[in-house]
């Protein structure tokens, strides 16, 4: 007996690969913008997995890294979400992907880049400024007032001391021992025998050398070459709401309300503090960035 028309497209129905594009500086919500946390991701990430049972997950990653908190949340919901739905899982790096945005490829089971990516970057950072000279000159005084020793640990206002510089080192180890774990345990003999973990990068085809990735290749030929001419590609993208897609006021489209503001707040300093602060989340985001000639 011939099978119901339905049945037989459904059983020979072809592979879908779902895409989840991770672009951008990994920080909490509120830092560098549009940027990526694991809250925010977490329910996409959900439905690339979930959803309509897809054959494999491609991550298109364009990142410079971050938060090292927030890398590893996201690499982990991956992998979570990999084993329970037993779901193979594919990066794809494009301009950068350094530093936390390495941590996150490493989350996949293959890794591929293009010949001109950034790629790497296993390593610490942690940088700021130091103004106590700088308020000296203009004959200001810093007035700081602590229960805890420790409680204003690289105060910028004040010069650095050996004490505080030692806690530093151990909080920077600490995290770099954790990322070089990951690392390891991601792609354990793939790795070559050279030192991956200084915090230096590498372009595609010597990211190749080093086992840090396993081939040049973009993500749709490659999924098609190993899933065949047919396969399907959907990208998972935030959903929206029906105010949203019909462009309703309050729903960030055209017409939308202005955000709340406290009405016991002064309008000016509220836009001058939103200004500051959009500001240096831009520099932030934008100092990662270029630290990779993006």
């Amino acid at each position: 007996m011939a099978l119901p028309k339905l049945v037989t497209k459904f059983l020979h129905r072809p592979p879908r690969v779902a895409v989840l594009r991770l672009s951008g500086a990994i920080g909490a919500a509120g830092r560098f913008g549009g940027g990526l946390s694991d809250a925010a991701l977490a329910p996409l990430v959900e439905r690339a997995f979930r959803r309509s049972r897809p054959s494999a997950v491609a991550l298109a990653i364009n990142s410079p890294g971050g938060s090292p908190v927030q890398s590893a949340l996201i690499a982990a919901r991956i992998r979570r979400l990999a084993a329970e739905t037993d779901t193979k899982v594919f990066a794809f790096c494009e301009d950068v992907a350094a530093s936390g945005g390495y941590w996150l490829a490493a989350a996949a089971d293959e890794i591929y880049a293009d010949p001109t990516s950034v790629v790497g970057s296993i390593g610490v950072i942690s940088a700021g400024f130091g103004l106590h000279e700088l308020i000296a000159r203009y004959g200001v005084e810093r007035r700081v007032h602590t229960a805890g020793d420790s409680k204003s640990l690289l105060d910028p206002f004040r010069p650095e001391n050996p004490e505080d510089l030692e806690r530093l080192r151990r909080i920077l180890d600490g995290i770099h021992a954790e990322f070089i774990a990951h690392v390891r345990d991601r792609r354990g003999a793939k790795l070559s025998d050279a030192d991956l973990f200084t915090g230096e990068v590498w372009l595609g085809r010597a990211a190749v050398e080093t086992g840090l990735i396993d081939g040049l290749g973009h993500l749709v030929p490659r999924m098609k070459e190993i899933y065949g001419d047919k396969t399907r590609f959907t990208v998972v993208t935030p959903r929206r709401s029906l105010f949203q897609r019909l462009g309703a006021p309050g729903a960030g489209g055209p017409g939308a309300l202005p955000p709340f503001r406290n009405p016991a707040e002064d309008s000016d300093s509220a836009l001058a503090r939103s200004l500051v602060s959009g500001t240096l989340d831009a520099l932030e985001d934008r100092a990662l960035w270029a630290r990779y000639g993006s």
